[in-house]
């Protein structure tokens, strides 16, 4: 690949961008907001003017309803020799696609499994996709150039391509991203009108959960709009699992202790359920999960406080696993819990006090 088109500079069509033209790849950038476009250009995602002919392949970022209307328009000008879409929705696009009688030979559809909470051009970076699933929905039709073009997109992007179903895709991200979202923002709406001094309780469970509410929700209404009935029979089972915790939580309160046990039993079934499921989530780098430790430091804050407190871990020879920073309300400390293997934790703790860092225990 030696030159492509991105038609949508928002988040994932300017990451892409930006991937690509650090790979050397010439890229013309095309917005209906021509101001997206150019502040695009001027982060180094490409450049606005129109290419001389048709490019090796065209990336079409834009919400899932616009697709078969913007791969149109692009066939018509003979934009590029071979298309993909990044929409989060597949089923959707494609049947429009095909009710306009489109090309789906040099056309395939794509879904980086990236973001962030942050949308528009500005909150782009080269490295979104980096590792990240990359989910390509290829039809009898798809041609091999069309597959390979695709192929090597995701490759640029440092991402790993998995093939799927376009309806078994969007089954999959009703359960792993829509649904959760709509959960994440239904929490969080439970803090609009909470007391002050409740809410300043805020801990790190109700920031992780409540974390992706802060995204955009016109952004979502795009994507939720092209699956609505599925995200709706998550939610459904969900709300059966919802209404019979409910009613074990009331059982707990009540005087009757055949009530009190059923109602036990009740929440730790489903908190085991929650168990098992989390389990089930992928570890680093898509491996299976790897259960780790965590070692909880108190830090300063000052700058290179962070910094320090690595290079220590790291004199120590001990690889994080993960990092997580919990601020403390109304104090200038936070507590930095680093998850760790197992066999270290010990080692880690130890040299850590050592040093005169203050670890919890």
């Amino acid at each position: 690949m030696r030159t492509a088109a991105v038609i949508g500079t928002g988040l994932i069509g300017t990451s892409a961008a930006l991937a690509l033209t650090r790979r050397g790849i010439s890229v013309y950038l095309e917005d209906a907001d021509q101001d997206a476009a150019r502040t695009a250009a001027s982060l180094g995602a490409g450049t606005t003017e129109l290419p001389d002919g048709p490019v090796d392949l065209a990336i079409i970022a834009v919400p899932p309803a616009l697709v078969g209307k913007v791969l149109a328009d692009c066939q018509r000008r003979g934009l590029a020799r071979t298309y993909t879409d990044v929409a989060s929705v597949k089923a959707g696009p494609r049947g429009e696609i095909a009710a306009l009688g489109l090309d789906t030979v040099r056309y395939i559809g794509s879904h980086p499994m990236a973001g962030r909470e942050r949308s528009g051009p500005l909150a782009a970076t080269a490295d979104l996709f980096e590792g990240r699933p990359w989910v390509l929905t290829p039809t009898a039709d798809t041609d091999t150039e069309t597959l390979n073009a695709a192929l090597e997109l995701v490759a640029l992007c440092g991402a790993m391509p998995i093939v799927m179903d376009a309806a078994d895709h969007d089954r999959a991200v009703a359960l792993v991203s829509h649904a959760p979202q709509l959960l994440s923002s239904l929490v969080a709406a439970r803090l609009e009108h909470a007391e002050e001094t409740a809410v300043r309780l805020s801990g790190q469970g109700v920031r992780d959960v409540t974390r992706i509410a802060a995204s955009n929700p016109a952004m979502w209404i795009d994507i939720l709009s092209a699956n609505a009935g599925v995200v709706a029979d998550v939610l459904d089972d969900l709300a059966t699992d919802l209404a019979e915790t409910v009613t074990a939580l009331r059982a707990l309160q009540g005087a009757d202790e055949d009530g009190r046990r059923a109602g036990a039993a009740g929440i730790e079934a489903v908190m085991r359920r929650g168990n098992t499921g989390q389990a089930r989530i992928p570890g680093k780098h898509g491996a299976p999960p790897t259960r780790y430790e965590t070692v909880t430091v108190v830090l300063g804050d000052q700058p290179g406080e962070l910094g320090r407190l690595f290079g220590e871990v790291g004199a120590l020879g001990v690889n994080i696993e993960d990092v997580t920073i919990e601020h403390s309300t109304g104090q200038q400390v936070g507590h930095v819990q680093l998850a760790v293997a197992p066999t270290v934790v010990r080692t880690l703790a130890a040299g850590l006090r050592d040093r005169g860092w203050g670890v919890r225990d």
